[in-house]
């Protein structure tokens, strides 16, 4: 009977330990509440800001994504005719301070269309992936229609 005591007492301590680790394990690692999250993207920016020079940006007037709010600047390092009547640009997208993501934005200017990938962030967009479809809708306004997705194992190291 003794030898059964200390063994089950032994199987519970144990048990005890590897939920107490595993809870602590989870409490120490970066809680992104956006992870695995995916699903359609649907935002418009207006431009008057951007000059086609490198640095220049548009702002978000309205967007589906919680992580990307109205106010958001989209800014483009390349500047506008390289190639000829074209931006091929990387970009950033920031919120603000330790809040951002990157990408690549290619975009033929005589008809105002093109597509926008972005490849991962920080802050609230860490693993923060898209693509997005850009269209002209009218004077320095666009909109981005596509889908995004938040990588769930982005931030847990």
């Amino acid at each position: 009977m003794k030898m059964k005591r200390t063994t089950t007492w032994f199987t519970t301590i144990v048990s005890l330990g590897i939920a107490a680790g595993l809870l602590l394990t989870t409490r120490t690692r970066p809680a992104f509440a956006s992870s695995g999250q995916s699903g359609d993207i649907q935002i418009t920016k207006e431009c008057s800001q951007d000059t086609g020079a490198a640095g220049s940006f548009c702002t978000i007037t309205s967007s589906n994504l919680a992580q990307i709010p109205v106010g958001t600047k989209v800014y483009y390092d390349q500047t506008v005719g390289v190639p000829a009547g074209m931006l091929d640009s990387n970009v950033v997208l920031r919120v603000g301070q330790a809040n951002w993501a990157v990408g690549r934005c290619t975009l033929d200017g005589s008809i105002g269309a093109g597509i926008c990938t972005f490849s991962d962030g920080v802050g609230p967009l860490t693993g923060f992936t898209g693509r997005v479809v850009v269209s002209h809708t009218g004077g320095p306004d666009y909109a981005w229609a596509g889908s995004y997705h938040f990588n769930q194992q982005a931030g847990q190291q």
